[in-house]
């Protein structure tokens, strides 16, 4: 009778255990769940915030739609008739490099240089322009419409590139970005280290 007695206790005192491990499991899901949901949150706001820089003229211009770049603040089309071309830099004649130089020209409006001033190559257009916040996340996430780059490559690209870093140096007579360099790219690093949420 006794060892039936201390069955039933050891039986009782698992079965609590168990209960009790099942519950703490369960908060610890509950809390990771809640804590995946803040930070999908967080990153779907800082893409938000990041998306009104990669739509202003500085970033938009050289992401069209079509294959003529635009310019102004207006962003309208490119006076002259300039091309992509194949590689970004222009067609024929009329080749980027020819107004753009290596440094900004001096003066309102004058041509914004950059040593590697371009589009991206028509195989790749990396179009901007028109683009939803979540489409324009879901580009920037896949590597077969982002150029092949990782998430961090594109971080690195956002944070270092020099062109990139031109947006914020567009020489006299233009806006700069809504947000600063340093605060675009926390936002871009705080949107990919909390899961590069897609906006809804």
């Amino acid at each position: 009778m006794g060892r039936i007695r201390l069955a039933v206790a050891g039986m009782t005192a698992l079965v609590a255990a168990l209960a009790i491990g099942a519950a703490v499991r369960g908060v610890a899901v509950r809390a990771a769940a809640a804590e995946d949901a803040k930070d999908e949150a967080a990153s779907r706001s800082a893409f938000l915030a990041a998306y009104k820089v990669l739509m202003s003229p500085r970033c938009m211009n050289c992401h069209p739609a079509g294959d003529a770049p635009l310019q102004g603040d207006d962003s309208h089309i490119h006076t002259q008739n300039v091309q992509r071309g194949l590689d970004g830099k222009g067609k024929f004649a009329l080749k980027c490099a020819n107004c753009h130089q290596d440094a900004n020209v001096p003066g309102e409006n004058m041509p914004p240089g950059n040593p590697n001033w371009r589009l991206p190559s028509s195989a790749m257009p990396l179009v901007f322009q028109g683009k939803s916040p979540a489409e324009l996340a879901r580009q920037l996430k896949d590597p077969k419409q982002n150029g092949g780059k990782t998430l961090e490559q594109l971080l690195q690209h956002v944070t270092e590139d020099k062109l990139v870093l031109a947006g914020w140096d567009p020489g006299d007579g233009r806006t700069k970005p809504p947000l600063t360099h340093e605060e675009f790219a926390q936002k871009m690093r705080e949107w990919i280290e909390k899961g590069a949420a897609i906006p809804e």
